[in-house]
């Protein structure tokens, strides 16, 4: 696989990865966000389950809903409750105003399906508001993650709905009956690429990665 085959999403695109728990996704995810402009921009984590991987560094920040987003490039992570729909809508209103903002939710489907995300969602490129979308549920997101989605990543899916659901927005023929543990099937909606994906590195060295990156005197502003 090199450079011109495989790109990674830019300051201004989307992303939305899919797959069954213990599929690989969540790590994939993770390791997008390692490549991630955060050292340019902020980037917000919204993370529902408190996720083992996602939790595995201090140098990412917890901030709360109701806390003023901060301006400083790096990545920051909230832990909303499941039944907090009207102050994670807000959050997201104030994520699309202030604009050139990453966005990365595991579990999309636990968002507000209102207002705020589909602005960001819809919007995104001329706000400067890229996302990284996962989800073990296709079937439960909202239409507009696939819609306005510049790349996929597809892991292991069980569900015949599930499957129907990513592949309206697929090349024919993408998802196969199954991959190799770890592997995904990725398209690039641009470019009309579609690629096989082995594994990306271990978890230790995802989060490495992002250490030596969110290091003090590596923040740029902009």
């Amino acid at each position: 696989m090199t450079d011109t085959e495989y790109r990674l999403p830019s300051t201004s695109q989307r992303a939305a990865l899919v797959g069954r728990t213990g599929s690989g996704k969540t790590q994939h995810g993770f390791w997008l966000l390692s490549k991630a402009a955060f050292d340019k921009q902020p980037f917000f984590i919204v993370d529902f389950k408190r996720d083992e991987l996602l939790n595995s560094t201090d140098r990412i920040k917890e901030i709360g809903l109701h806390e003023k987003l901060p301006k400083e490039p790096g990545i920051y992570i909230t832990h909303p409750h499941p039944a907090q729909d009207a102050e994670v809508e807000a959050w997201l209103w104030k994520i699309w105003e202030r604009g050139k903002s990453g966005l990365y939710v595991d579990e999309g489907y636990m968002l507000p399906d209102k207002g705020a995300m589909r602005a960001i969602l819809t919007q995104g490129r001329s706000l400067k508001i890229p996302c990284i979308i996962l989800s073990q549920r296709p079937v439960w997101l909202s239409r507009f993650v696939f819609s306005e989605a510049d790349f996929f990543t597809v892991f292991h899916l069980n569900d015949t709905d599930d499957k129907k659901t990513v592949g309206r927005f697929l090349p024919t023929g993408l998802i196969k009956p199954r991959l190799a543990d770890y592997h995904s099937a990725w398209y690039d909606v641009a470019r009309d690429k579609a690629l096989y994906i082995k594994p990306v590195p271990s978890a230790d060295e995802i989060t490495q990665s992002i250490e030596d990156r969110l290091k003090p005197g590596k923040r740029r502003f902009v």
